[in-house]
């Protein structure tokens, strides 16, 4: 077989396409955000408790401080070239995999992230399941591992503790995470999240339906009743991923003033900051989760969709520049549920530990639950009648 066939044969080009939107998704955009997360955490709280904040690192041998946007990449030399201690009384073999199990899950869920329409033809998604909510959770509950092996690795008091409240709290608030997205697959009956999408972009985004076919003043009556578990579905989803990703005001699993840096007390170096960019990949993949099934995801809100593919001048195909607006749009909204993620840390107060499960077991497991049956009951009455 000559070697031409045997290229086509294996399909090398859509290999390639995937190949390249993997690097360009992690290395230019989730990692760049990761760093920058940080940089952003550190001047919004600066503003919050009217403090400075990083303000200096810039242009290396210049005055020019820009913003102190060089900060992350200063930071992150620092972690490379600071002394990597192990000390002796851990478990070496786990005490080296944790790092990876907590931070790759967070990388891997994004690969079923619509993060834009269609540039050049192609999907702006790197693998599009249709089960894409389905493999978020099988992937990012295995960060528990992680969090697990770092804890009872350290033969530490302080990170044993730790990893037990992180396990204990993450399998708990994993099942109002589940409970509460299944009246948003019953409203929408997809399973794909780039169909989702699309259909938010038709018929408005699922916490603002007035525009397209599904808007109330268009006949969508049912979208109206349906505002209501939609909301309760999104304010439980959207504290269930703080309390997934260890963020204030559920942080209680590395709380300062108790368990000193709870289950990576005994990591430095580039271990301990694997641990540091895992929570923050975790926390925008949270938001693009967000963004994607409540607030349309990529779309453009009120109905411009739809007028730009009319000016466009072909209905069907998706211009190019219309696709870079999109993914503009995607990460804009992430950027803006990031920045509420970091307003939320440092204005509201650190939970009792025994709130906390109260909140997970007794209020948001019960109020998810009670949800599906409210959602299932207006899908029901509002259904057209069968001919």
């Amino acid at each position: 077989m000559e070697a031409g066939n045997i290229l086509t044969s294996i399909e090398v080009m859509p290999i390639l396409i995937s190949f390249i939107k993997i690097v360009v998704v992690i290395f230019a955009v989730i990692l760049p955000m990761v760093a920058y997360s940080v940089w952003a955490e550190r001047r919004v709280s600066a503003v919050i408790q009217e403090r400075v904040g990083p303000n200096r690192v810039g242009i290396p041998f210049t005055k020019i401080g820009l913003f102190g946007l060089g900060q992350p990449i200063a930071d992150g030399i620092k972690f490379l070239l600071k002394e990597d201690f192990t000390p002796g009384h851990v478990n070496k073999l786990y005490y080296w995999l944790a790092p990876a199990l907590t931070m790759v899950p967070a990388l891997l869920t994004c690969a079923v992230l619509p993060f834009g329409s269609e540039l050049f033809g192609e999907k702006m998604v790197i693998a599009d399941l249709n089960v894409g909510p389905l493999f978020v959770f099988a992937i990012a509950s295995l960060s528990v591992y992680g969090i697990v092996l770092a804890g009872w690795a350290s033969n530490s008091k302080y990170s044993f503790l730790g990893g037990v409240r992180s396990s204990s709290q993450m399998i708990s608030y994993e099942i109002s995470l589940g409970l509460s997205l299944v009246p948003v697959l019953l409203i929408f009956g997809e399973l794909n999240l780039s169909e989702i999408v699309r259909e938010q972009s038709k018929n408005g985004w699922l916490l603002l339906p007035f525009w397209g076919e599904g808007a109330i003043w268009n006949g969508g009556v049912d979208r109206f009743f349906l505002l209501f578990p939609a909301f309760i579905a999104f304010i439980v989803f959207t504290t269930s991923i703080f309390a997934e990703t260890n963020r204030l005001p559920f942080d209680l699993p590395e709380c300062e003033t108790e368990l000193v840096a709870g289950y990576h007390t005994e990591y430095s170096s580039m271990k301990f900051a694997l641990f540091f960019l895992g929570e923050y990949a975790a926390m925008i993949i949270g938001s693009g989760l967000i963004v994607t099934l409540f607030l349309g995801g990529w779309s453009l809100p009120f109905g411009l969709d739809a007028y730009l593919m009319s000016v466009s001048g072909d209905p069907q195909q998706i211009p190019w520049w219309l696709g870079l607006i999109h993914i503009g749009t995607f990460l804009a909204k992430v950027i803006a549920f990031i920045l509420f993620f970091i307003w939320v840390r440092w204005t509201l107060p650190r939970f009792r530990y025994d709130q906390l499960m109260k909140l997970g077991w007794i209020i948001f497991f019960e109020l998810a639950l009670v949800n599906i049956f409210i959602t299932a009951g207006i899908l029901i009455l509002t259904r057209d009648p069968a001919p």
